[in-house]
């Protein structure tokens, strides 16, 4: 991502380092009902995926409805998978990604109580999660018992499950059904990230620190929202900086994100179809490659073939 090429050319000054940011296949990461409500409005997507701004043009009741499609789909792989039945109305947040430190999958955790409280008050909150941690990674690993344990000591209107078995199908099914897509990782750590592109693909903005493609991508309350300030804990110790994001978190979790889900749904359908309109026509291997050809391999200048 642009900010990763910042990181390199601060870390090897005296070197030209460019950054081309990282995009994702849009036809693999598309739930079936988001592909036939493309298929009906903008026909080429598949091979021309810049064409998915002219979602601005669909009607916010048919984005839902597509949306609701696919958030079925993820809680019936959550009953199958582990027997337990969650709430197709509540907020439902999606964390999936590999289960290492700085990525920070127990930030959200920090303060249990407090994510309890906003359940209480503003609505219920299930936050779903999927991962996997290398075999040499014991953090990652402790991470995951760590998120098995707090699980199981949520109090009414918060829930939070576990999904096993990560694999491309169930990101894929994690991505396009939660409702907000969580990321948390430690600026400026996150090379790119490319989660919460599959997830913009199916209308689900993100609500995320400042890093990686989201530097690039979030429009604050248009395709999803901030967790805390850009390079607002560059001088702080560990725990200071996370204590710092975690309260942006629920923060904002409280007063801008659960009451628009709650309070504003026309609002929050309209913040899905600019997501789909404004990052997945962009953040996509369509895009990615034409400027790997343009500005890295430079097919616009003469081509000298050996021989």
């Amino acid at each position: 991502a642009m900010r990763h090429g910042e990181v390199s050319r601060d870390m090897f000054p005296g070197y030209s380092i460019h950054s081309i940011t990282n995009g994702v296949h849009v036809a693999t990461w598309t739930a079936p009902s988001f592909q036939q409500l493309f298929d009906r409005h903008v026909p080429r997507w598949r091979s021309d995926p810049f064409s998915l701004r002219r979602v601005t043009a669909i009607d916010s009741a048919e984005i839902s409805a597509a949306h609701a499609d696919a958030k079925r789909l993820l809680l019936d792989e959550v009953t199958e998978r582990l027997g337990i039945e969650l709430d197709p109305d509540a907020l439902t947040l999606g964390y999936g990604r590999r289960a290492t430190a700085y990525k920070r999958a127990l930030l959200v955790l920090r303060d249990r109580d407090r994510l309890e409280h906003i359940a209480r008050t503003v609505g219920p909150l299930q936050l779903i999660y999927g991962g996997k941690a290398h075999p040499e990674d014991a953090d990652g690993r402790r991470i995951i018992r760590e998120i098995h344990s707090l699980a199981d000591q949520c109090g009414p209107g918060l829930r939070i499950v576990f999904l096993p078995g990560y694999d491309m199908d169930v990101c894929a099914r994690l991505a396009a059904g939660c409702d907000i897509w969580l990321n948390t990782p430690i600026p400026p750590l996150e090379a790119s990230g490319t989660s919460g592109m599959k997830a913009s693909i199916n209308g689900v903005p993100s609500l995320s620190t400042l890093d990686g493609w989201w530097v690039e991508g979030c429009e604050e309350g248009v395709t999803g929202w901030a967790i805390g300030a850009d390079g607002d804990a560059d001088s702080l110790s560990a725990d200071a900086r996370d204590q710092l994001h975690a309260d942006a978190l629920y923060s904002k979790l409280e007063t801008v994100v659960a009451p628009c889900f709650y309070q504003d749904p026309a609002r929050f359908a309209d913040i899905r179809r600019q997501t789909i309109a404004l990052n997945s026509s962009y953040f996509n291997t369509h895009r990615m490659v034409l400027e790997y050809l343009f500005e890295a391999y430079r097919l616009d200048r003469p081509v000298s073939v050996p021989g």
